[in-house]
């Protein structure tokens, strides 16, 4: 047995075979530990959200993060689950030299997909107003980079348009449809307003779609089986367990801070045997006794 084999990623292929048999739901991770919680719940993908990582960090959704952060805690990811893993790499970090070395990036990183969106630096988190859009040849020059850069041809490239917050919604099916000649795998129409609005942009384009459930923001939460419905292929809920996972460690500290005791906590707490039980500590435990058992073997041969 080997920990590494065993958490060797499924990747590009792999989600290439999940958009085209289901809808693929893929919720937000942003560490080693939310991801093996993800797929021991049952998800087959994971999406790594930009917002995710640089909230990890207490750093704002603004393009403050860089390649090699995000790079970073996306091979930390990869290297604990075995499933694909989507990515936000915000504008690309650049002009199309900088998305081909994104891509490149990427790929030796872990990810199976990244999504790359029309938004001029500074970026912004895609329901906040203001954004503003580089034209749309620019970005078509991004998509056809990432495209060539790929060393897998399964690698999914997403484009992401803002405009129908920006230039409305029939600029966003213009975009759209100019990504998918420029090579886009797939579409991420960001802050459509309504459920009409999903189902009218899906009527409009025809290319797999990726839906964002985003809480707070401008869109409605439909659920993965009512998107299913309307034509969506890929559905990412980016920052749902960071949300709650904020809150609940506020709170702790709230009461570690006023009572100076964490007694009334251990309920709310996963216990040391169930999170040991989660990241495999027993396995490790008998891979490095196998280990020791081999070390002793050559010594006694050698002796």
């Amino acid at each position: 047995m080997s920990l590494l084999r065993d958490n060797v990623n499924l990747g590009p292929a792999e989600l290439r075979r999940l958009v085209k048999s289901s809808c693929v739901s893929a919720p937000g991770v942003f560490d080693g530990i939310s991801a093996i919680l993800a797929e021991h719940s049952g998800f087959k993908a994971l999406y790594v959200s930009g917002s995710g990582l640089a909230g990890r960090d207490g750093l704002p959704d603004l393009s403050l993060t860089t390649l090699s952060e995000v790079a970073s805690g996306v091979a930390s990811i990869s290297s604990v689950t075995k499933l694909p893993l989507i990515v936000d790499v915000d504008t690309g970090f650049g002009e199309a030299l900088n998305v081909i070395r994104t891509v490149r990036v990427m790929e030796r990183s872990g990810a199976a997909a990244v999504h790359i969106e029309d938004q001029r630096l500074p970026k912004k988190c895609g329901h906040l107003p203001g954004k503003e859009l580089v034209p749309e040849d620019e970005m078509c020059r991004k998509i056809s980079a990432a495209v060539s850069a790929r060393k897998d041809d399964d690698f999914m490239v997403i484009a992401r348009t803002d405009a129908r917050a920006v230039e409305g919604m029939d600029s966003a099916v213009e975009r759209a449809k100019s990504y998918i000649e420029s090579g886009a795998d797939c579409i991420f129409p960001e802050a459509l307003e309504s459920e009409e609005e999903f189902r009218a942009f899906r009527k409009r384009v025809r290319a797999p779609l990726l839906a964002n459930m985003t809480e707070f923001g401008v869109s409605p939460l439909l659920s993965v089986d009512e998107l299913a419905r309307i034509g969506y292929s890929i559905v990412i809920f980016p920052l749902t367990a960071f949300r709650v996972s904020a809150r609940a460690i506020k709170e702790s500290y709230e009461v570690l801070a006023r009572d100076g005791t964490q007694r009334s906590l251990k309920g709310r707490m996963m216990s040391r045997d169930e999170f040991y039980d989660v990241i495999g500590y027993r396995k490790y435990e008998e891979e490095d006794g196998e280990l020791g058992s081999l070390g002793r073997k050559r010594a006694k041969r050698k002796g």
